[in-house]
């Protein structure tokens, strides 16, 4: 496994976790109970990682993907 990504963002990890079930590319997300030992401020990042064979697709992927906005 490599690393594509660390964020704090919790949003944001939802949405890379979202973009990569609906590609297929297997996942990890490591250090989700760090909070428990920070205090729950958010201080350490989480990280996403996906096999190293989908590690290119993974980046192309998020790249090419769009928040859009419903008003």
């Amino acid at each position: 496994m490599e690393e594509l990504l660390r964020s704090n963002d919790p949003v944001y990890l939802s949405f890379v976790r979202h973009v990569l079930e609906e590609e297929g590319i297997d996942f990890l997300q490591l250090d989700d109970h760090m909070s428990a030992l920070e205090g729950s401020i958010g201080v350490l990042p989480r990280r996403i990682l996906v096999p190293r064979d989908d590690l290119a697709r993974a980046k192309s992927v998020l790249g090419n993907a769009v928040l859009t906005q419903r008003l």
